[in-house]
Formats: C-alpha cells, sequence, structure tokens
C-alpha cells in the first residue's frame, strides 16, 4: 500500500471564479482524498491534498492546469506530514 502523503499547492492565474474549487473537489472525491480547497484573498486557489502518494501525486497535476476554464501561471508544492484529514471540503 502507498504511504499516506499531504501535500499543500497553490495556484495562480485566472483561478477563481472558474469553479476550480468544485472542480477539484471532484477530482479529489474521485481519488479517494481528504482535504481541502479554499479561494485565497490575493486571487489564488489554494488546496490540500491527503492520502496514499500516487493518489496525491494525481492531484498536484490535476492542479497544474485545473478546469478548462482556468489559466494556471504558477503552480507551488509543499510536502507536509500528514495530520488524518477527514473528507474533502470547500472552505471560505
Amino acid at each position: 500500500m502507498d504511504q499516506r502523503v499531504r501535500a499543500r499547492v497553490t495556484v495562480w492565474g485566472v483561478v477563481q471564479g472558474v469553479y476550480f474549487r468544485g472542480a477539484a473537489q471532484e477530482e479529489a472525491r474521485r481519488l479517494g482524498l481528504d482535504g481541502w480547497v479554499r479561494n485565497r484573498p490575493d486571487g489564488s486557489v489554494e488546496a490540500v491534498f491527503e492520502g496514499p502518494g500516487h493518489a496525491v501525486r494525481e492531484a498536484v497535476e490535476w492542479m497544474s492546469h485545473g478546469p478548462s476554464s482556468a489559466i494556471v501561471e504558477h503552480i507551488q508544492t509543499e510536502w507536509e506530514e500528514p495530520t488524518g484529514e477527514q473528507g474533502f471540503g470547500l472552505r471560505f
């Protein structure tokens, strides 16, 4: 079994008002991941994905382009220790 990992991903570009958070939540749930996603005041979107390493890496890759209506200009990924997130939700 894949080791449980946690990634904090922030994306910049045209990423708010284009269903990025909802699509990220759908993708995380499809992959069976825990965590959350939120819009940040600076116009970026931040997400935390926690789960099996292969699934988290797939979610990070998805964040590099997001939904078809988004334009991702920059992505930053920080690997952290898992904290035991349960479920995947939207944060405001």
